[in-house]
């Protein structure tokens, strides 16, 4: 495991994975859960989607057409499935080559130790938080597919949380502080961190030594807001996410869609 990040090759993937690739030349990351068959489930806001449906759909509204078209993203001439989601969701099942867009590959860590937290320096990562087994982050993932994740949002409902959440099943319970995710709590770090520190550059007149102290306390505040030593999360099946997110689930007059994924 790397200090920055894990890059990983496509043949060391298992169903289950928590997996990422960044955009916008490093800018962020997008996470997603690989459920096998060289396809990843994953959130993305909605009005950045094309459904299969909607795209093949000649009855669209001049609304609804102006709103796909936002979106870059073309049908994959691979798969016919990618792409699936149900209306009014965010979430995704793509290839693995949609969901990348020709990005590195890297792997999500669950399980490290408080010194390796630490050391990387950048927000979504790793967690310190165990993942529960493939079989049930899998289970989670396709039921989501299903059902929705609620409204998209980039610091409390965003695409880590998402895959967070298929891996832990852990809840924040605090609706109205920073979600899961560790690079909304880069993001929110970075300014506390130097607010926290401005005091001390009064106290330590060596550039360095404000640096090392401002370093350490974004560091400190990242692992705070981890889910594997939060005090606020708690397990919630995946059946009972609705109810604790506050969400309707999707409508069940839908065309069955089989949930297992081959290996």
């Amino acid at each position: 495991m790397g200090v920055l990040t894990n890059k990983v090759e496509r043949d060391e993937l298992k169903p289950g994975d928590h997996i990422y690739t960044y955009r916008a030349v490093f800018a962020y990351s997008h996470h997603g859960v690989f459920v096998g068959g060289c396809k990843v489930v994953h959130f993305k806001p909605e009005h950045s989607l094309i459904s299969p449906t909607l795209a093949s759909s000649s009855s669209s509204s001049s609304s609804s057409v102006s709103e796909v078209n936002d979106s870059s993203e073309a049908p994959c001439p691979t798969f016919p499935d990618c792409g699936y989601k149900q209306p009014k969701s965010g979430v995704v099942l793509s290839c693995l080559d949609c969901f990348l867009k020709k990005g590195s590959l890297y792997r999500f860590e669950y399980g490290v130790s408080s010194s390796i937290f630490l050391t990387r320096f950048r927000g979504g990562t790793c967690t310190t938080a165990p993942s529960d087994p493939l079989q049930t982050v899998i289970h989670r993932a396709m039921h989501l597919l299903q059902n929705g994740f609620g409204n998209y949002d980039v610091f409390q409902n965003n695409c880590e949380d998402f895959a967070l959440y298929c891996k832990t099943g852990l809840l924040i319970l605090d609706k109205n502080g920073v979600g899961r995710s560790g690079q909304a709590s880069s993001i929110l770090g970075a300014p506390l961190a130097a607010l926290l520190s401005s005091p001390l550059t009064l106290l330590i007149p060596n550039p360095v030594g404000v640096a090392t102290v401002t370093a350490g306390m974004y560091c400190m505040s990242r692992y705070a807001t981890d889910i594997g030593v939060r005090n606020d999360v708690i397990k919630v099946p995946v059946e009972d996410l609705a109810l604790n997110l506050g969400f309707k689930t999707l409508k069940r007059n839908r065309k069955a869609f089989g949930t297992s994924i081959s290996r």
